[in-house]
Formats: C-alpha cells, sequence, structure tokens
C-alpha cells in the first residue's frame, strides 16, 4: 500500500522521523541518568507504548482511567496516572488497573489522597503517591512550602506509598532568554525542595524543555509526550527542528470556487484549533504550498488562501499545530517511509476522556 492509497483525511507519521525521535529521547534519558515515563497523550496507541518500553522506557504516563485501562496492556512494569483522579467509580477503575502494574498517581490535595488511600483498602494494593508542586503554570499543585505537609499526610494513608514529587513546566513555552531564565528559575525552586524532602523520585519535564532537564537539581524522571511525533508548535518553541516533525495530515482539496482560496476535507473535527504558541499565522503547515496560510476551520472545511493555481483533487499534506489533539480525532494512525504504508496503528485510547 502508498500513501496514494490512502483516503482523506489521514494522519501520516514518517516512520524515519519518529525513529529518530525516539532514540534521540532515549539516548538523551540514559546519557543523563534520567528515567524516562513517556506521556502517551500523543499517541494513545499500545503499539508505539510498546516501543518506548522497548527502548528503556520505566514505564508509561497517562492522564485519565480511561487511558490507564487501554495502555496497560502494553504491560508497562509502571503506570503513573499524572492527574489528581476524583470519583469513586474512576478510582475503582484505577484499582483494576493496579492489580496489573504497579499504579501510581500525582495528586495535590488530602481529599484525593484519602479517597484514593480508601480505594486501595478496599482493592488490597498498594498505590504510589507523586506529590503535584506548581512551578508556574497554576493550573495544578500545591505551592512548593506546603509539600512538606501533604507528602507526610500521604505517609501516613494505609495503602499508599510516599513516591516522590511531580512538577510540570508548563509555563516554559520558549527556549529565547526568558525561556532559559524560567527554567533556571525552576532549577532552584526544585533544587531546594529536593535537598529538603530527598524524595525518591522527582518527575516532571515536558517536550518543550526536555533537552534542559539534566540542568534540574535533583530531578531524576522525565515525562514527554509531544516528542515521539513532534508538531508545528514544537518547531516555533525550538524543542525540534523542523525535520524532526514526523506527523502531517493527508488532505484533498475539495473546492477552488473562491479566487485564491481552497478548501480542504479537513477542518476543526481533523485538526486543532490551538493557535501557534509563538503567535505566527494559520491552524497548520501546509507542506507543499509553504506560502499558503491555513487561515481558518469549520467542522468539516478547511480555509487555506494560497496564491497557487490549486484544483479540486489535489491532496496536500498539513503539519498541524498541536499534535496531540489531532491524534485523539483520528482512528488510525499510517506509518509510512516514503510513499510506502508500512505500519498501521490503532488509536486505542481515542476519546478515553473519562
Amino acid at each position: 500500500m502508498t500513501v496514494d492509497d490512502l483516503d482523506t483525511p489521514a494522519l501520516l507519521v514518517d516512520l524515519d522521523a519518529m525513529e529518530r525521535n525516539l532514540a534521540r529521547m532515549a539516548d538523551y534519558a540514559r546519557s543523563h541518568n534520567l528515567r524516562l515515563r513517556p506521556h502517551t497523550k500523543t499517541h494513545k496507541s499500545i503499539a508505539l507504548a510498546k516501543r518506548q518500553l522497548a527502548l528503556g522506557a520505566a514505564g508509561l504516563t497517562v492522564a485519565k482511567p480511561g487511558e490507564a485501562e487501554v495502555l496497560v496492556d502494553a504491560d508497562p512494569p509502571e503506570l503513573l496516572v499524572a492527574y489528581p483522579t476524583v470519583g469513586e467509580r474512576k478510582l475503582a477503575r484505577l484499582m483494576d488497573v493496579a492489580r496489573r502494574t504497579r499504579l501510581s498517581m500525582s495528586l495535590d490535595s488530602l481529599g484525593v489522597a484519602e479517597a484514593l488511600s480508601r480505594a486501595a483498602v478496599q482493592a488490597g494494593v498498594r498505590v504510589g503517591v507523586l506529590v503535584e508542586t506548581d512551578v508556574g503554570l497554576h493550573r495544578v499543585g500545591v505551592a512548593p512550602e506546603r509539600v512538606d505537609a501533604l507528602a507526610a499526610a500521604v505517609e501516613r494513608l494505609p495503602h499508599l506509598d510516599w513516591d516522590g514529587v511531580a512538577f510540570y513546566p508548563g509555563h516554559v513555552k520558549s527556549l529565547d532568554r526568558e525561556g532559559l531564565s524560567a527554567i533556571e528559575k525552576l532549577g532552584e525552586t526544585v533544587g531546594q525542595l529536593t535537598h529538603r524532602l530527598r524524595p525518591r523520585i522527582v518527575s516532571g519535564g515536558s517536550t518543550p524543555t526536555w533537552e534542559h532537564s539534566h540542568r534540574i537539581p535533583g530531578m531524576n524522571e522525565i515525562r514527554p509526550g509531544t516528542y515521539i511525533f513532534n508538531d508545528r508548535n514544537s518547531v516555533a518553541i525550538g524543542s525540534c527542528a523542523r525535520e524532526d516533525c514526523a506527523v502531517s495530515i493527508l488532505v484533498t482539496v475539495v473546492s477552488t470556487a473562491v479566487s485564491g482560496q481552497a478548501i480542504i476535507d479537513g477542518g476543526s473535527k481533523t485538526f486543532s484549533s490551538d493557535r501557534l504558541v509563538s503567535g505566527g499565522e494559520g491552524h497548520g503547515e501546509v507542506v507543499e504550498w509553504p506560502e499558503a496560510v491555513f487561515v481558518k476551520m469549520n467542522e468539516e472545511h478547511g480555509f487555506v488562501q494560497t496564491s497557487r493555481p490549486a484544483k479540486v483533487g489535489d491532496r496536500v499534506k498539513v503539519i498541524p499545530n498541536h499534535v496531540c489533539v489531532a491524534v485523539n480525532l483520528e482512528e488510525k494512525i499510517y506509518g509510512i517511509r516514503g510513499r510506502t504504508v508500512e505500519e498501521i496503528w490503532t488509536v486505542d485510547a481515542r476519546a478515553k476522556l473519562q
């Protein structure tokens, strides 16, 4: 099968680029003595999770119980739910996962920890806990000075093991002078915290900051996700080169009725509506038409402004701004080498939002 045999829209992954990305991150983690527990939110695929584990990942990271229930089939030695899970039904489902692998959760409140403890006691399992601390994003996480008290409270709860500390430096959106300064400040915060508490695991990192992870004193685990594919935002941030962008979405021009405009068969139900973090134009890069701007989307229509004489039936590839959302909208991922489709992966954890 070749790319020409695929109907559109179709999510394509350049296998050469993806394999380089996987090897680069595995080598980096190994050379700096960092545990790699990649976030599966980007690919949501059991087959791709197994590739990450085969390259030395210590385990996998997910956000929701539904993802955990699926990705545990990749047989990870451990699985981190990097999200405070609230609700008895969700926790009961996670206890089933905990019977199959070593489960841990990041959380930032005693109430969630107590509910997790009750569920673990009832299920007869032990669950690890990473206390989440806020290092600048102001999304979840207790202030660094409050980690000590929450960690001590977790240690007193039955069937819970305090494994350490988690953080997410999502506030670092660039690697310019301002971004590097933020990483330096992050290092000071995490260094002081880990010096004080001596946790077994200090889990953090992101794709934008991955190459600077070894500069964070005390951090010994990274959880990047987007790195496997990368996207237009990854390039804009500076966390990868353009040739490291493995993903694109193949689309077909369905209308050229308006002068200077091509309508493609991918809209908001195919692409992420996220804009570039750098403030650039468009919802994606049209690979074959570098001067074009993907200006607007309806549900099934993409509006591309182009000076080229586009015609109905033209097929072009678009690199999305945010690949994680785009993958979650697809059922299949097509791994290509050149024009040949070598592999087809199911998006196993697609729409697992509960």
